[in-house]
């Protein structure tokens, strides 16, 4: 399985409610942009990343994190104005080498390793396969004064997260056939008719929003679910007595 990941990082963060965009704030001492990128660049089975950036960042990345984007092979990618356009523009340069293409939010940095191979896994088995969190809470839907209109049922309803990761043919005709943008990648590839399978995940796949999940990510950062370490005995290793 070969994979090129596309990371959008070209949004306005219009409702992060600060003059700096929320992909160069930083949880323990590290943009979140850069914590994005590190969940994809030491895997085998992924053959490149390519950052989505706007116009108005591309400067700033190519001198300031330089070194950064440089040192892990991260291909730089101007974005449009959606993001489906940025995604396009990416998905124009993917490598020849790539059979899936898994798309993963800039802002969502608390991915365990453990939820990326499985989310993997099932996009080889069925094609199309996304992160995602089943709804325990009572909805509401809300009129613009804040009234309550009625209580929705939340049987079956779950929050898309990222990563969403597709065959790379059944993605490449969902945007050919893409009529405006999307919230997700997900809703162009359920347009065309073909099946995305649930991946179930958890709240501490934290997409950065608002000022305040910058606490939320840097409290549950460290209690994500991490691989089991494996012990080989070395040539050097004694009998414990």
């Amino acid at each position: 399985m070969k994979v090129s990941v596309i990371i959008p990082a070209a949004g306005a963060s219009k409702r992060f409610g600060s003059k700096r965009k929320k992909i160069f704030e930083r949880i323990k001492g590290q943009p979140i942009f850069i914590r994005a990128i590190e969940l994809f660049v030491n895997r085998k089975d992924v053959c490149e990343v390519q950052l989505v950036v706007s116009e108005d960042d591309k400067e700033e990345m190519r001198t300031r994190y330089a070194p950064n984007i440089g040192f892990m092979g991260v291909k730089l990618v101007v974005g449009g104005d959606t993001r489906t356009e940025s995604v396009s523009n990416a998905l124009a340069r993917v490598s020849d080498e790539a059979e899936y293409i898994c798309v993963h939010d800039a802002a969502r940095p608390c991915v365990s390793q453990l939820w990326i191979d499985d989310v993997f896994a099932a996009a080889e088995k069925f094609g199309s396969a996304i992160l995602a969190y089943p709804l325990h809470g009572t909805l509401k839907k809300v009129s613009s004064d804040n009234k309550i209109d009625k209580t929705l049922s939340r049987d079956g309803l779950w929050e898309a997260q990222t990563p969403q990761v597709f065959r790379r043919d059944i993605l490449k005709r969902a945007y050919e056939n893409a009529t405006g943008k999307a919230d997700d990648d997900s809703a162009l590839v359920e347009a065309i008719g073909e099946t995305v399978v649930t991946v179930a995940c958890d709240p501490r796949n934290v997409k950065i929003t608002r000022r305040s999940d910058l606490q939320l990510a840097t409290a549950v950062i460290d209690s994500l679910p991490k691989p089991k370490l494996t012990t080989r005995a070395g040539p050097f290793d004694e009998a414990q007595w």
